[in-house]
C-alpha cells in the first residue's frame, strides 16, 4: 500500500479502483497537489479581470481559474456581486444543463447557490429561476448570494423536494439536481469530510437521492431537460442512482454531450476526475423527458391578492422609486414586508416556505420608504458615489463616506461601477446604511 492510500479510508480506495484500474496512482498523487480554485464573472455588467485570473476554465462561461495565494473573497468588488468564487469543476453541472432565457428553471438542492447564481446568469433576466434548498440556514445563506449577485428573477425556497412536486406538476423546463451526497470530490481541500467517510456512507446518500430525482422527475415537462449531479466519485451514487432511476422512470432517457476541455458523455455520464481536469472532481448525467405531456397539468399562474396595507406599501414604493434607481422598475406584490418585483407569469407560491420572492425594492421605516439592498446590487441607482478600495473597506464597517457638496438623498456608493448598497447623503457626508448583518469590522 502508498503513503498516499494509507490516508485514505480503505473502502474508499477499494471503490475507485475498481473505476480508475491504471491511473489509480495518478488520482492519488492528485491530492497531494492544492486544490484548485476558480471564480465565475457576473453577466450584468462589463468588468476588466483582476490580477488574482489565470487562464480560463473551458466548460463555463466567464469563468477563470486564480492563483492559490490570492484572495478574491476580500476584495469589495466580490461583495458587491461582480464574481462568486466556485470550485472549477462543478460548473460543468449547469454547462450541461445548457439553460435559455425565457427558461423556467429549478435547482433542487441549491445552497450555498454557486450553481443558482450560475444558472440565473445563463437566462440573462428572463424566465424564472427557482432556487430551493431543504435546510432553512442553508436557503439562508441561498438567499444572501441571490442578493449579492444582483439577481432579479429568482425565487428562493426553503421546502421538502415532495413539497415542490405537489405544487409544480410539470412546470420546469430544466431542473437541476445537485444532490447531497458523500461528498468524495471535497476530500483533497477538505480533510474532515474524508475522515467522516464510511462504507455504509453511499447507499446511504444513494437512497436519498433516488427519492429527490423521484419528485424532480414530477416537476419537469415533457421534452425537458434534467441534470443529476454530485460531488463523489462511487458508482452507488452516480450511474447506480441514474440506473434506478431510469428503470422506475421509463418515459427518461440519457442525452450524450459534449463540454470543452472534458472528454466526451456519449452516453450521457461524465465523471470529472481532478487528476484528468483541473478541478476537484464531478459526476454530471443528462436526462430528457419524452412524451407530449399526457396526465400533465402545469403549475397555475395566480394573481397575488394584496391588503389595503401591502398596496398603501406598493404604492409609497413606486413613488420613491425614480429618486432610487436610474432605471425603470414596478413594485408588484408585497413579501415579509418588503415591496417586491415580480418575475414575469410568477407561479403560485402559496403554501410555501418563500425566502426570496424576485426583486426586493424597499421597505417603510415608519411612513417613509426606504431602499432594500437587494435594489443597489440589481439596479442602476441614481446616484452613485464613486470610491475607491480604502473607502469600500470603511463602507462595510458601517463608516460614514464624505461626498461632494450638492449631493443629497439616497446614494449607492460605488467601485468601478459596481454598487455596494445604500447610504443617505447630506451636508457633505453619506450616512451608511450597509446592512448590519453584512458589516465587518475586523
Amino acid at each position: 500500500m502508498s503513503l498516499h492510500e494509507l490516508s485514505f479510508p480503505e473502502g474508499f480506495i477499494k471503490s475507485v479502483s475498481s473505476l480508475l484500474k491504471d491511473g489509480l496512482d495518478a488520482f492519488l498523487e492528485s491530492f497531494s497537489q492544492a486544490p484548485r480554485r476558480a471564480l465565475r464573472y457576473s453577466a450584468r455588467r462589463e468588468l476588466g479581470f483582476i490580477n488574482a485570473c489565470t487562464w480560463p476554465v473551458p466548460w463555463a462561461r466567464d469563468a477563470w481559474y486564480i492563483d492559490q495565494d490570492m484572495q478574491p473573497g476580500a476584495h469589495p468588488l466580490h461583495w458587491a456581486g461582480a464574481y462568486y468564487i466556485q470550485e472549477p469543476s462543478a460548473m460543468a453541472a449547469v454547462s450541461a444543463l445548457h439553460p435559455s432565457p425565457g427558461d423556467r428553471v429549478l435547482d433542487l438542492c441549491a445552497a450555498p447557490g454557486g450553481k443558482a447564481c450560475q444558472l440565473a446568469d445563463e437566462l440573462a433576466g428572463e424566465g424564472i429561476l427557482v432556487a430551493n434548498d431543504p435546510v432553512f440556514s442553508r436557503a439562508v445563506e441561498l438567499s444572501r448570494n441571490i442578493e449579492r449577485m444582483g439577481i432579479r428573477n429568482a425565487l428562493v425556497t426553503a421546502n421538502q423536494p415532495e413539497q415542490l412536486a405537489e405544487k409544480f406538476p410539470c412546470y420546469f423546463d430544466k431542473i437541476l439536481v445537485d444532490a447531497p451526497c458523500s461528498g468524495e470530490g471535497m476530500f483533497r481541500k477538505d480533510p474532515l469530510v474524508r475522515s467522516q467517510w464510511t462504507p455504509a456512507l453511499p447507499a446511504f446518500c444513494a437512497e436519498r437521492q433516488g427519492r429527490i430525482l423521484d419528485s424532480a422527475a414530477m416537476m419537469l415537462r415533457p421534452g425537458g431537460k434534467m441534470v443529476y449531479s454530485t460531488c463523489t466519485f462511487n458508482l452507488v451514487e452516480n450511474e447506480n442512482v441514474i440506473e434506478s432511476f431510469l428503470m422506475r422512470r421509463p418515459e427518461f432517457c440519457l442525452l450524450p454531450f459534449v463540454l470543452d476541455g472534458l472528454p466526451a458523455a456519449a452516453g450521457g455520464m461524465l465523471r470529472i476526475w481532478p487528476h484528468q481536469a483541473a478541478g476537484e472532481g464531478h459526476f454530471v448525467a443528462l436526462l430528457e423527458r419524452r412524451g407530449e405531456g399526457e396526465g400533465c397539468e402545469s403549475a397555475a399562474v395566480k394573481p397575488f391578492t394584496e391588503t389595503q396595507k401591502q398596496a398603501d406599501l406598493c404604492r409609497a414604493v413606486n413613488d420613491a422609486l425614480p429618486d432610487w434607481s436610474a432605471q425603470a422598475l414596478y413594485a408588484s406584490a408585497v413579501h415579509a414586508s418588503k415591496a417586491v418585483m415580480l418575475p414575469p407569469d410568477c407561479p403560485d407560491v402559496q403554501g410555501l416556505q418563500v425566502l426570496r420572492l424576485g426583486l426586493h425594492l424597499g421597505s417603510l421605516q415608519g411612513k417613509t420608504p426606504r431602499p432594500d439592498h437587494a435594489l443597489a446590487l440589481a439596479a442602476q441607482p441614481r446616484i452613485c458615489v464613486s470610491v475607491d478600495e480604502p473607502e469600500a473597506q470603511a463602507y462595510r464597517k458601517g463608516q460614514p463616506l464624505d461626498v461632494r457638496a450638492g449631493v443629497s438623498g439616497w446614494a449607492a456608493p460605488c467601485i468601478s461601477g459596481w454598487p455596494l448598497g445604500w447610504g443617505k447623503a447630506s451636508d457633505g457626508s453619506l450616512k451608511n446604511h450597509y446592512p448590519k448583518g453584512l458589516r465587518v469590522y475586523s
